[in-house]
C-alpha cells in the first residue's frame, strides 16, 4: 500500500520554504516529488532598478550563508563585462573572506546534520568552534555575516599587515578542531552507521542532473570553479588541493566538506603571508563608467557554482541580471538519491546537499514542456488572489 509522507516547511528538519512529498511503502522510499519556488523576492528585477555599486550589497542578501560568494561572482561578471583589472593585494583578501566562510558554511551545516541525526553533541562542537571563524570574519569587516567586503574593482576594506600575526594564528586553531571532525567522522560508529551508503548519488547521476559543488565531488566529479576558472582572485596563485571521493552518498559528502575546511586553512593562511609582501591601501581601481556589453562571473560558493550574467546598456544600472545559485540543480539530484531508501534517513539525505531554498526562488510555471503563465497572466492572479484576501478579512471585520 502506498503512503505519502510530507516533508517541508512545517517539518522541524526541513523547515525552510520547500515542499517534499515522499511515496513510500512500508519503510521503503519509491518516489519523490519535489515542490520549490515558494519563495520569490525578485532579486534580478530589483537589480535592474539599483546603481552598479548598489547590486553588491542586494546580491550578499540572496543568501545569509554566502553571502560572500554571490557578490564575488556578480563583480567578477562586471569586471568581466568592462574589463576591469583588480590589484593583488585586493585578490588575496578576496580569497581570505571567501575561504572564512566556506569554513563557517561548512561547519554550520555539520551541526546541522549531526542534529538531523541525532548526534547533538557533533552539532554543538561544529557551532562552537564556528564562533572562531565569525570572529575572525568581524574583526576584518565589522560584521560576522554580510561582509559587505567586495566591489567592482577590488574590495572595500583592507587588512592592515599589523593584524596579520594574530589572524593567522586564530586561523590556525582550528586545524586541531577540523581534525577531531575528521577523526569523528572516520571512526565514529554512530555516524558510519546513519551516511555510509544511505543517499547514494553515483557519478552517472551526479553528471545527468548537473550537480555542483561538494554534492558533485562527493561522487567523483573533479570540479571546482576556484581551481578551474580562479578569474580576478589569487587561488590561482596558492598551494591547494580539490578533495574528490567516489561513494557518493552521505558519509562521502561529509569527508569532503571537512577535507575542504582543511585546504581553506591553507589557502587563507598563504593568502595572509603574502599581503606581508604587498604595500597597504592598493585594494581597489577606481572604476567611473560602466559600457555597455555583457559580462559573466562564477564563484565557487560553499554549496558549489555561482552564476551571474551581467547585460548593460551604458547606463548606471544593469540592463539584465541573471543569476543561478548551486542549490537548483542539486536539490533536484534528490529524485534519485532518496529513492530506494528508508523514510528515517530522507531528511538526511535531502540535507546533504547542503540546500538553500533561498537562492532557488523562481516564478516560472511550466506544465507539459510550455510555459503555463505569462508575465501579464501571473500579475493577474496576484491582483486576484490580493483582492480575495482583502474581501476576506473586510466580512471578517463585520
Amino acid at each position: 500500500m502506498k503512503t505519502i509522507i510530507p516533508v517541508g516547511p512545517y517539518h522541524p528538519l526541513q523547515e525552510e520554504p520547500e515542499f517534499f512529498e515522499l511515496e513510500v511503502e512500508g519503510e521503503r522510499v519509491t518516489k519523490l516529488n519535489i515542490n520549490i519556488g515558494y519563495n520569490h523576492r525578485g532579486i534580478e528585477k530589483l537589480s535592474e532598478g539599483m546603481h552598479f555599486d548598489q547590486v553588491t550589497f542586494l546580491v550578499e542578501r540572496i543568501c545569509g550563508i554566502c553571502s560572500t560568494s554571490h557578490p564575488f561572482a556578480y563583480v567578477q561578471a562586471v569586471e568581466d563585462l568592462a574589463g576591469i583589472k583588480v590589484p593583488l593585494r585586493a585578490k588575496y583578501i578576496r580569497c581570505i573572506i571567501g575561504e572564512l566562510e566556506r569554513i563557517h558554511s561548512h561547519l554550520l551545516w555539520l551541526g546541522l546534520a549531526g542534529h538531523f541525526i541525532g548526534y547533538n553533541t557533533l552539532w554543538m562542537w561544529a557551532w562552537k568552534y564556528r564562533e572562531t571563524v565569525l570572529d575572525l570574519c568581524e574583526q576584518i569587516s565589522g560584521n560576522r555575516n554580510h561582509y559587505a567586503m567586495l566591489r567592482i574593482g577590488g574590495v572595500r576594506r583592507d587588512i592592515l599587515n599589523k593584524e596579520l600575526n594574530e589572524l593567522k594564528e586564530k586561523t590556525s586553531t582550528l586545524i586541531p578542531a577540523i581534525n577531531m571532525f575528521k577523526g569523528a567522522a572516520m571512526d565514529d560508529p554512530v555516524i558510519g552507521a546513519r551516511t555510509k551508503g544511505v543517499g547514494v548519488l553515483t557519478k552517472k547521476q551526479a553528471i545527468d542532473y548537473c550537480v555542483v559543488g561538494p554534492t558533485a565531488r562527493a561522487s567523483g566529479i573533479d570540479i571546482d570553479v576556484r581551481r578551474d576558472s580562479p578569474h580576478n582572485s589569487a587561488y590561482g596563485l596558492v598551494e591547494w588541493n580539490v578533495p574528490v571521493l567516489e561513494d557518493g552518498d552521505v558519509f562521502a559528502k561529509v569527508v569532503v566538506r571537512i577535507l575542504e575546511m582543511l585546504e581553506s586553512v591553507k589557502i587563507i593562511t598563504q593568502s595572509l603571508d603574502r599581503l606581508r609582501d604587498l604595500k597597504e591601501g592598493e585594494i581597489w581601481n577606481e572604476v567611473r563608467e560602466i559600457p555597455s556589453g555583457e559580462g559573466i562571473g562564477t564563484y565557487e560558493a560553499p554549496r558549489g557554482e555561482v552564476f551571474h550574467y551581467v547585460r548593460s546598456d551604458g547606463g548606471n544600472t544593469p540592463f539584465r541580471h541573471k543569476i543561478r545559485a548551486p542549490s537548483y540543480v542539486n536539490i533536484l539530484s534528490n529524485e534519485v538519491a532518496v529513492v530506494g531508501g528508508d523514510v528515517a534517513d530522507a531528511c538526511i539525505t535531502l540535507a546533504a546537499v547542503d540546500p538553500c531554498y533561498c537562492c532557488t526562488d523562481r516564478i516560472q510555471a511550466v506544465e507539459d514542456g510550455k510555459v503555463k503563465y505569462n508575465w501579464k497572466q501571473l500579475l493577474q492572479l496576484s491582483q486576484e488572489k490580493t483582492e480575495r484576501i482583502r474581501k476576506c478579512y473586510e466580512n471578517y471585520k463585520r
